[in-house]
């Protein structure tokens, strides 16, 4: 039996419903750094990590806004005719899930950043720090070096 096919594949109008949705609720750092760097209105980015993350350095007009502080502060910080994109460490860390559900409970529209900061950095973005913006090189298993984007 396939490994691939041993459960079959969707049918397309199934696969299209799932698909348009995950589109709903993700997007990625190369999309945010578009929109970021085209200046788009109608985005606001946040780093749901600790101070100490933070600190250590963040996307370049990200906003602050812990987890636990969410509740409290985005109802008097984050408009609420925004989409609202959170990030957290990277792939292996569901920070940034928690962040996009407590954003959901105060009826934000929100999407998660996938790869988080982690592919943020790997991918040679801009990365702010209290020292100052610094640029990591890019790391060919995540973003073609030569280019700034993969033109998925």
């Amino acid at each position: 039996m396939s490994a691939v096919t041993g459960v079959p594949a969707a049918d397309a109008l199934t696969a299209r419903a799932h698909f348009a949705a995950r589109l709903s609720f993700e997007t990625d750092v190369s999309d945010v750094a578009t929109d970021l760097g085209a200046a788009e209105p109608g985005i606001v980015v946040i780093d749901s990590r600790s101070q100490e993350s933070w600190d250590q350095g963040h996307v370049p007009g990200a906003h602050h806004l812990p987890t636990a502080e969410i509740a409290v502060r985005a109802p008097a910080t984050v408009p609420r005719d925004v989409t609202v994109v959170v990030y957290c460490w990277g792939p292996g860390c569901n920070g940034a899930t928690r962040a996009a559900l407590e954003f959901a409970k105060l009826g934000y529209r929100v999407k998660e950043m996938l790869g988080g900061f982690e592919y943020w950095a790997r991918e040679g973005f801009p990365v702010e720090t209290a020292s100052g913006t610094v640029h990591h090189p890019k790391d060919p298993l995540t973003a073609p070096v030569a280019d700034i984007a993969c033109a998925c």
